[in-house]
């Protein structure tokens, strides 16, 4: 070790306080840095072990393939686990007390099957034999069939048919039983019979449609005895995921003649594995908008602590140069003392990220299970690839830090480090102020302006804080808000958390029990939906649509043909949604009159990104024309004109929203019945719930109930969670950062005004007064203020429209900026430089006047 690197080991033992100081901040940053990295990781990790959990671990599923095919695979060097599985068709299950679910459906596995995929075993062992099989406890517990393992069951198997001319082929799970007057609409066909030996029970399985008509049984899978033609599908587990094996597997299934090819893209995509262009660029982009976010708030935080430190050293590296030290040496001299510090810090800010996530994750984890509904726990996962970019960023972090300060010790001379002169400027120019300010707001502000021109470099730091601060909090907030934008555009108009259909009359009493229940917040029940068309002039169409290619081709006497989606929604509904989008509810009741849709959101598939435009340039009271198409004299018919009664963005609820060309229009059922139209008895009953898992439990729980039911709650929950969490965490993230630079922010003004005690004194025995002092002390704070806010704001802005452009590839929607949190961010800026020079100020009122003037310059 050089004789410089020894001067500096021991100034900074000497500096014991200044030198602790600096670690802990460096501490602060690298602990921030690891925190962020690992709970990136960590939820990734949660939710990937969730959808395990809940789906099994799979990647990539080939279907309807034969033993050759299955071969090869099995023998693709991306393969890891192959498992086969088979649905071998539907059985009656005789004694069934539930009329809704009057069969079974059977699905065979092979050994691999039942460790990937999520059957868990109440009782009883899995299958081993082909004639072996495992019930579902629905059976015995609602079915109420007296099953018991060791019962030796014929099932005639086969498909389900039906005489609906709208229905073509055999009718799959998706499917509840079949209605028709009264009756059941569907028959099964048998195409084979088989004896089963029931070997256990399982608990119903995930992927069970609640509302099915079916009870899962599942039995073995011999891949030895299947024929060569036997068509099964195949689940692959891969060696590595990674986003090449989209093409990897689409390859594979043309080069072997597999027709269908499907993905896990729920699993898929926590392992970062994005088929989508756009939304992987948007990924990698607001991760590295983030980074450099965290980078910058980093630096501003250790950047003072080594830029104090060079400060301080002024004279021991003046002293250094007079006994010939170079500017080389001089610089090396504060990266080594970087070095000394990283080495230190980075460690124990590493164990202390870490273990801080695992104090948090300890206590949140119950929180976190309740709000998003999983079963896993959140671990602190740590990575090699985490682990490794916390390290690199913070040693880059120091190395940017200790720059500036390096080649400013490079550059002190003798004479100026022991006169401390080169923090003052005296000259003319650069203490230069204008004229207005005194004639506006007083000498105090002159005085106050130029203290801030002549102590430059320490303005600068805690205009530097400030500034990074405003960027943090308002680049967090902004990236908050346009996530939650970005969720709402990617959920397909899901505004509700149960769907049903339900019979007008049949179902009325139905209707009425299941509106009763406490969880049920809202609901609407919607006729279904009506099409018809109309000519829209040209310089109405949505402007999205004007871009499409073909555009002009399809204009007619300049209006372009648009499909018309009519919505009917029952009278308190109606009522309701007009009272929520400012509508008049008796002029729809009266009249033609409609609710339009002027607003939608679509997914641009050609773009690879979600889209939020105009549907149409129109205006309350303006007419459309309807048209239906007449199939008997094959020509369009006209309908009549519809008056717009209100013009809105929001979709009642069920409503999914149009695409460019098309538009929805919300009426009343009487004037649904004018346009020509019956609602139909089918209707679909829509609700939000406060607990839609209860809700759906109640409803099921009623014998009645025959009907289609689907909860899309589970389905938008997870996302929606993910927002709250991330909002939780980015805002303490931010809040940690505000909190550091504050105190950063009130240690620079602190150590300025303590070193200006000398200037105070003076100032006092010219004859300034405790009020002229306060005046100036204000004045003061205004200017950091003021120029905190010109460089941050715009700076902010810059940062608000790349995470904008970086979610641009894959939304787009206008740039709007957060007024109310940049009004937030003006109060608080002049608040924390306030409060600050008060504090500081208060502490050297005190001071006498003789001692302050003998005080010796740092």
């Amino acid at each position: 070790m050089n004789i410089v690197n020894k001067l500096t080991i021991r100034h900074l033992r000497q500096n014991k306080r200044r030198t602790l100081v600096t670690i802990i901040g460096v501490i602060i940053s690298v602990a921030m840095l690891t925190a962020v990295a690992t709970i990136g990781v960590s939820f990734m990790d949660l939710l990937k072990r969730q959808t395990i959990a809940d789906e099994g671990e799979w990647h990539v599923l080939y279907k309807n393939v034969n033993q050759e095919q299955v071969h090869a695979i099995k023998k693709d060097e991306e393969t890891k686990k192959v498992v086969l599985s088979r649905d071998i068709g539907y059985a009656l299950l005789k004694g069934s007390k539930n009329e809704s679910k009057p069969y079974l459906f059977i699905k065979e596995y092979n050994k691999s099957g039942f460790e990937q995929f999520p059957i868990e075993l109440s009782s009883g062992r899995l299958p081993k034999a082909p004639n072996e099989i495992v019930i579902s406890d629905e059976i015995i517990n609602n079915a109420k069939v007296d099953y018991r393992i060791g019962d030796i069951i014929k099932l005639d198997i086969g498909h389900r048919i039906t005489n609906d001319p709208d229905i073509e082929g055999p009718i799959d799970e998706t499917y509840s039983l079949l209605i028709k007057d009264g009756e059941t609409n569907e028959k099964l066909e048998t195409t084979a019979t088989k004896e089963f030996t029931i070997v256990g029970t399982i608990k119903r399985p995930g992927w069970e449609i609640p509302w099915g008509p079916a009870y899962t049984v599942i039995s073995y899978l011999d891949e030895e005895v299947l024929s060569k033609d036997e068509l099964v599908n195949a689940t692959v587990v891969l060696n590595k995921v990674k986003t090449s094996l989209f093409d990897h597997a689409q390859n594979l299934a043309e080069k072997n003649q597999i027709e269908k090819v499907d993905f896990n893209h729920n699993l898929l995509r926590y392992y970062g594995a994005i088929k989508n262009d756009g939304m992987r660029t948007t990924l990698y982009s607001l991760c590295a908008i983030i980074m450099v976010i965290i980078i910058v708030g980093s630096v501003s935080l250790i950047y003072n602590a080594f830029a104090i430190s060079v400060a301080e050293r002024f004279r021991h590296l003046g002293m250094l140069s007079s006994v010939g030290a170079t500017k080389k040496q001089k610089q090396n001299s504060v990266f080594f003392e970087g070095f000394v510090i990283g080495l230190i810090s980075i460690p124990i800010g590493i164990i202390s990220g870490l273990a801080g996530m695992g104090v948090t994750f300890l206590f949140i984890n119950t929180i976190i299970q309740g709000a998003m509904g999983v079963t896993e726990k959140l671990k602190v996962t740590v990575t090699l690839g985490s682990t490794l970019v916390a390290i690199l960023v913070s040693i880059i972090t120091i190395f940017i830090s200790t720059y500036i300060p390096a080649r400013r010790a490079s550059r002190i001379s003798a004479i100026d480090a022991i006169r401390q002169s080169t923090d003052v400027k005296l000259t003319r120019k650069a203490v230069k102020t204008s004229k207005f300010v005194r004639k506006i707001f007083g000498i105090e502000a002159e005085i106050g302006l130029k203290n801030l021109k002549r102590n430059k470099r320490r303005y600068q730091a805690t205009v530097f804080s400030l500034v990074i601060s405003i960027m943090l909090f308002l680049s967090v907030a902004f990236f908050t808000a346009n996530l939650k934008k970005s969720l709402s555009l990617s959920q397909d108009g899901l505004n509700y958390d149960i769907v049903m259909e339900i019979q007008k009359g049949r179902d009325d009493q139905l209707v009425n029990s299941i509106l009763s229940m406490d969880e049920v917040t809202k609901s609407s029940m919607m006729s279904q939906q009506y099409s018809v068309t109309s000519w829209i002039e040209k310089d109405k169409t949505s402007d999205a649509l004007r871009k499409f290619e073909g555009f002009n081709n399809q204009l007619v006497d300049g209006k372009y043909p648009y499909s018309i989606n009519l919505y009917s929604i029952d009278d308190e509904s109606l009522k309701a949604y007009a009272k929520e989008v400012g509508a008049d509810y008796n002029k729809l009741q009266n009249g033609l009159n409609a609710i339009v849709i002027d607003q939608i959101k679509y997914e641009d598939a050609a773009a690879g990104k979600y889209v939020e435009t105009k549907a149409i340039h129109t205006k309350v009271g303006e007419q459309i024309d309807l048209f239906s198409y007449n199939e008997e004299h094959e020509k369009e018919q006209f309908l009549n004109k519809i008056t717009v009664a209100a013009l809105t963005g929001k979709l009642p609820m069920g409503a999914y929203g149009g695409y460019p060309g098309s538009l929805d229009v919300i009426v009343s059922e009487s004037t649904l019945e004018k346009l020509g139209f019956v609602a139909e008895d089918n209707r679909m009953l829509y609700l939000n719930s406060a607990d839609p898992l209860k809700t759906q439990q109640k409803i099921e729980e009623i014998e009645e109930v025959r009907h289609y039911i689907h909860n899309v709650y589970q389905s938008r929950q997870q996302d929606e969670q993910m927002v709250m969490i991330m909002s939780v965490f980015t805002y303490g993230f931010i809040v940690l950062i505000t909190a550091i630079s504050i105190a950063n922010i009130l240690n620079t003004i602190s150590t300025s005004i303590s070193l200006r005690k000398r200037e105070f004194a003076m100032l006092k025995s010219m004859g300034m007064t405790p009020k002229g002092f306060n005046k100036m002390m204000n004045y003061e704070s205004i200017f950091y203020g003021i120029k905190a806010l010109v460089y941050g704001l715009p700076l902010s802005i810059v940062c608000m429209f790349l995470i904008y452009k970086a979610l641009a590839n894959s939304f787009s929607y206008s740039f709007t900026l957060p007024w109310l949190s940049i009004i937030y961010v003006v109060v608080a800026v002049f608040l924390i430089v306030g409060t600050s020079m008060l504090y500081s100020s208060a502490k050297v009122k005190k001071e006498n006047i003789i001692d302050a003037l003998k005080q010796e310059s740092i």
